[in-house]
């Protein structure tokens, strides 16, 4: 049994290795690069619970970063509870033929409650009185308070939103990545799990912000190379094996759908009046779109409209294709979870989760990093209002209302789609944008490109042979 690091660089791809990464290129050289095929949607927690299961969407479960609950009648984004992932996880596949074996799972998603021997997740607390404090979950829960004690507080604003990737009060632009960084070595030198499996986020940022061909983004490039190569260095030194993994690649894009906002003007969206402002009611509308990155998952409360909306979604700028029953099958994407129908975005589109025509009706988590409230997701939240004038004057004074124990908004988020340069979720066409599988372990990574479903099989041979 060989103890493994797999490194999860979110975002890296064969175009961005080169001359920003001279920490990582010894490591490729030794070793072998493989390009994964992206999973479908190629999103986050779709792609790490196919790695971790060796299976597609349509066993695991795990449509898209979220979906619509059609029981509860409610979009549900971000959840964090393992039991959502189907199936069993590569630690416990690993412990039925290596008894004994023990795993760390450190910012990877759908980490509370799973049988993970050490886990981190980001998690705030939400008080009764309307606060939201920044937090983290850890299991055991005795881990949370020793880690805060020697690393301090995790910098979660640089985590999402638009502290993120940039220069803050909360730390460096790769402050996030960082304290990961940290973690993953604060538990190995305590308690030298079989398997590590760490996140780093860094390269997700600016490459939506900014888009892949900004000159910025080689900053950003050296700057992971950086906090990867310490990685390595620092589990080669205590023997451990160390596999570098990315979940998708990102590309440029200039084009935003608004879905809902077709619905509504055919009437099959229901907006209900709260507080004078416009809120989507999932439950009664007809037809509805969930928004994922590239990726939208359309539900039909009303069956005999299917024909109608899926030519209506075929004929929209940006639209590349929609998958019925059939397709979806072949796709691995038929699970009880996924829309009745899937809509793919061209490569330079994307999917926004906008269903109000005037700005001043928008509901008011719009102008927030509010991941949960909206009904899909928004990398617009990078992003700070362009239009107001002092945007850190307004964050400080929201900032002392909240001191104050005073309710407040932290409205400071734009509701311009345009922003946004860089997406991911469906296939890129080439190969050099595809998420990849870096190995010191030539012998073990024959295959280019890797099913994604390989990934799983991979790790498990990086431990056990």
């Amino acid at each position: 049994m060989r103890r493994t690091a797999v490194i999860n660089v979110v975002g890296l791809t064969e175009g961005l290795l080169g001359p920003h990464s001279p920490r990582i290129n010894p490591f490729l050289k030794q070793g072998r690069l493989a390009h994964v095929e992206p999973v479908l949607p190629a999103v986050t927690c779709s792609a790490q619970s196919t790695y971790l299961t060796g299976t597609p969407p349509s066993q695991h479960g795990i449509v898209g970063n979220g979906w619509y609950n059609r029981e509860l009648a409610e979009v549900q984004f971000w959840k964090q509870s393992n039991h959502l992932v189907r199936g069993p996880k590569i630690w416990e596949r690993l412990r039925t033929l290596a008894p004994g074996l023990t795993c760390a799972k450190l910012f990877w998603w759908y980490n509370m409650y799973s049988s993970a021997d050490w886990s981190i997740t980001p998690r705030p607390i939400y008080p009764a009185d309307g606060r939201k404090v920044f937090d983290i979950h850890t299991s055991p829960m005795t881990l949370r308070p020793e880690i805060k004690k020697d690393l301090g507080d995790f910098p979660f604003a640089a985590f999402w939103g638009p502290a993120a990737g940039v220069k803050s009060p909360q730390g460096g632009p790769d402050a996030a990545s960082r304290w990961i960084a940290e973690s993953a070595k604060w538990i190995e030198q305590r308690h030298q799990p079989t398997l590590s499996l760490i996140y780093l986020p860094h390269l997700d940022y600016n490459l939506q912000r900014l888009g892949p061909a900004h000159p910025g983004i080689a900053e950003d490039a050296r700057a992971i190379d950086g906090i990867v190569g310490d990685l390595i260095e620092f589990f080669r030194a205590r023997s451990v094996s160390v596999l570098l993994l990315s979940e998708y690649g990102i590309t440029a894009v200039d084009t935003p759908i608004h879905l809902n906002r077709v619905f509504r003007q055919r009437g099959w969206i229901t907006i209900k009046d709260e507080l004078g402002l416009e809120m989507l009611d999932c439950g009664a509308s007809r037809v509805f779109a969930v928004a994922d990155h590239q990726v939208a998952h359309v539900y039909l409360n009303d069956r005999s409209l299917e024909i109608e909306a899926r030519a209506l979604m075929e004929t929209q700028p940006g639209v590349a294709r929609v998958l019925g029953a059939a397709e979806k099958k072949e796709s691995g994407l038929d699970h009880p979870r996924a829309g009745d129908l899937v809509a793919l975005a061209a490569e330079n589109a994307w999917f926004t989760y906008y269903y109000w025509v005037d700005d001043a009706m928008a509901p008011d988590f719009a102008r927030c990093v509010d991941i949960h409230r909206k009904p899909g997701y928004d990398p617009v939240e990078l992003f700070l209002d362009p239009e107001l004038s002092l945007p850190k004057l307004r964050i400080a004074w929201r900032l002392l209302q909240k001191r104050l124990g005073l309710r407040m908004l932290m409205d400071v988020i734009p509701l311009d789609a345009g922003l946004v340069k860089g997406s991911h979720g469906i296939r890129p066409a080439d190969r050099k944008n595809w998420p990849v599988l870096i190995s010191e372990r030539t012998d073990l990574v024959a295959e280019s490109p890797l099913k994604p479903m390989q990934v799983s099989e991979v790790i498990q041979r990086h431990v056990l042979e």
